[in-house]
């Protein structure tokens, strides 16, 4: 007995070095800054979001970046920002480590970097479809249910947040990158359908779980870092590092892509 536990611990912690060489990968080229300032990293807008002024009809777009500093070798931070129809700003809706209640509701700019790290957009959906999501989100929103308790690992965190609210809105389908650390957390269960919509995820605690869907493909979760393998966009799904393969599936489930170039002509209207 002493034998096979020695033997299954030792795997265990093998497994969970070659896990940790993606962010160590990170932060050995140099790919994640390190040392940054808070007040001077760059909150500037990437022209993702279409401007209110061009576009009336609603939007919904859900967006990943690099988390900062050291963290960022880790994981991202998620975030979703609607504009009603007709509406001349977005509001933003994510959670942050420093409040209380941690949920943020507010109008801001929706494609700002990340406190110097440039973001991608998950999901982008428009129109009437994006007018009935934003209903969805506003109802989900004050229901969250970790909204007084943040931790960075293995969550409730920023990710936990977002991940949770897209399970809560049918029209809203997210693939999130395999370095959304903390979308695996499932808040007061252990069984949840996934952000895609399109199959099912088992999780303890964020500490270790399996997702298998249709959209997403299998992930294996273990202590928070997910490895995995997306048939639908060939991709290997690696901690840290993110992707593998092919570009990030984006948008609602037949919207496969969306332009993640951000529109000269837009950019230069801001």
């Amino acid at each position: 007995m002493l034998k096979r536990a020695s033997r299954i611990g030792l795997t265990l912690a093998g497994l969970l070095v070659v896990l940790l060489l993606g962010p160590a990968y990170m932060l050995a080229s140099q790919q994640v800054p390190l040392h940054g300032d808070w007040h001077t990293a760059g909150r500037d807008s990437s022209g993702l979001a279409p401007d209110p002024a061009r576009v009336h009809q609603a939007v919904v777009q859900v967006y990943a970046a690099r988390a900062f500093e050291w963290r960022g070798a880790f994981g991202v931070h998620t975030w979703i920002a609607t504009k009603a129809a007709g509406a001349s700003r977005y509001r933003v809706y994510q959670v942050l480590s420093w409040r209380r209640p941690t949920v943020e509701s507010g109008y801001a700019s929706p494609d700002r970097q990340w406190y110097g790290n440039p973001p991608t957009l998950l999901a982008d959906i428009r129109g009437e479809r994006a007018a009935r999501a934003i209903a969805d989100i506003e109802a989900a929103v004050p229901n969250y249910p970790e909204a007084d308790r943040y931790r960075i690992w293995p969550g409730p965190n920023s990710n936990t947040f977002v991940a949770w609210i897209v399970r809560q809105v049918p029209e809203l389908s997210v693939d999130f990158p395999p370095n959304a650390l903390g979308k695996d957390y499932l808040p007061g269960a252990m069984m949840a359908t996934t952000p895609t919509h399109t199959g099912y995820q088992f999780s303890l605690g964020g500490l270790f779980g399996l997702l298998l869907a249709w959209d997403e493909g299998f992930e294996l979760n273990l202590l928070g870092l997910t490895v995995g393998v997306d048939w639908q966009s060939p991709a290997l799904k690696l901690p840290g590092i993110g992707r593998v393969g092919m570009a990030q599936p984006t948008g609602n489930r037949g919207q496969r892509e969306v332009d993640q170039d951000a529109p000269l002509a837009a950019a230069a209207s801001r």
